[in-house]
Order: structure tokens, then sequence, then C-alpha cells
């Protein structure tokens, strides 16, 4: 099982850091998930009556992160944190993309609590996994493009394990190597904030959220944190 831990140097740059670790054992990815297609469609209506609004770039949530990126290097108006894309699609389309049930739920609890989400299919984990400053020599291949190698800029934070980089720009874009499909059965999500002392209760409340959306689908799931505090987790 890989170890998931924060960098010291990013821990010390980001001193509120707080990550909730969800993992999934034995998940069932083509049966019906009914509870996530309804909680799709209910931010969906939620939309559509002007009862909610994803949160966008001038709402602190969002903010944290453009401030973030910009710290090391990534203009996140043209690359943009995970969460600002998905909702300024959301509110652009109507309408959340329909993946599959695993990457459709966490879709679904990053937008509605406006924090960044990702996942990760453990299967195709070579070791732990670090968060840390890029040092320009990894390589990465980005989600849906199975033929493309980028080199991320030194400085920018990257998730990585011994082969390769899982997710660019902090939480920008995950690899096409560790993708979650239908198939996958061993998977990690992450919900992270910037801001634990205002958002961490929020933070928890969507990693608890996500859990119950796994759980009737899934042989086991847990969920851990990770922060400056505690900068190391093992699944």
């Amino acid at each position: 099982m890989p170890a998931f831990r924060i960098a010291p140097a990013v821990a010390e740059a980001f001193p509120d850091t707080l990550i909730a670790l969800v993992t999934a054992t034995g998940l069932r990815g083509r049966e019906s998930w009914p509870h996530t297609a309804a909680a799709v469609d209910e931010l969906e209506q939620q939309l559509a009556n002007g009862t909610w609004h994803p949160a966008d770039e001038t709402d602190p949530r969002i903010e944290a992160w453009h401030t973030a990126y910009r710290s090391f290097g990534t203009n996140p108006r043209r690359i943009r944190p995970s969460v600002d894309a998905l909702g300024r699609r959301l509110a652009k389309k109507g309408s959340l993309p329909r993946i599959n049930p695993a990457v459709d739920s966490y879709n679904a609890v990053s937008v509605r609590h406006g924090l960044p989400a990702g996942a990760f299919d453990l299967d195709h984990v070579t070791g732990d996994v670090d968060i840390r400053h890029a040092d320009g020599t990894e390589s990465f291949t980005p989600l849906g493009e199975p033929d493309t190698v980028e080199n991320p800029k030194p400085g920018e934070i990257i998730y990585t394990d011994p082969t390769g980089v899982l997710t660019r720009h902090w939480n920008h874009r995950d690899a096409h190597r560790t993708r979650v499909i239908e198939d996958s059965t061993h998977v990690a999500f992450v919900i992270e904030t910037l801001h634990a002392e205002r958002d961490g209760d929020l933070l928890k409340v969507a990693a608890e959220e996500l859990q119950a959306l796994l759980a009737p689908h899934a042989e086991q799931t847990s969920v851990h944190f990770i922060s400056p505090a505690q900068p190391q987790v093992t699944t």
C-alpha cells in the first residue's frame, strides 16, 4: 500500500494545507450508483432553478488556489485549478460530464463544496506518492493523451510516484496512467484546501459525503487526513 506524504517545503509554503484521503477497495464501477446519479442531478437542477451556483474565482476557496498557482509560476486563468474549471463548465453548460460512477462522485462533491478533488487508481501507482515541488526532470502524460509527455516546470507543485507525475499544477490535471475507469477497484481520492482553519470542517463534510457515495459499492472505505502536522498517511 503506498504512502502519501507532503514534502517539508510544501508544508512550509502552505502551512494551513489539509488534504482528505478517501480510499476505497473492492470498488464495483460497473453497477448502478443511484445516489451518485441523484447527487449530480440535484446539482444541475439547483443550478437551473437558481438556488445554487458553483464557486467562481471571486470565492475565497477558489481565490486561494489562484494565489497558490501564481506563487509557483502557473497562470490560474490559463491553467485553472480543477474545481474552478469544473465549476465554470457546469455554469456554462448546465451539466456535469458523466465519466463513470467513481469520477462522477468526486466531481459532484468537489463542485458542491468548492474544493478541488481528484483520484488515482492505486493498482497503477508504483510506490509512495509525494506532494512536492518539481525539479524539472519529471515526466507527465496527461489524462486522455497517452502519447503526450510533458515536463513540469521547476518549482511547480506535483503529485508524483517513482515512475512519474500523477498530477500537475497541484490539482489541475491528473495523469493518464493512474486514471480511474469503470474497472478500477482500488482507488485513492483526494480533496484539498489551503485554509484548514477556515474550511477544514467543510473539507471533512465533503470527505464524509464522498465516502457515503462510495461505500455501497465498495468492500471497504476509509478517510485519512494529511497536513503539515501529519505529513504522511499510508493507505
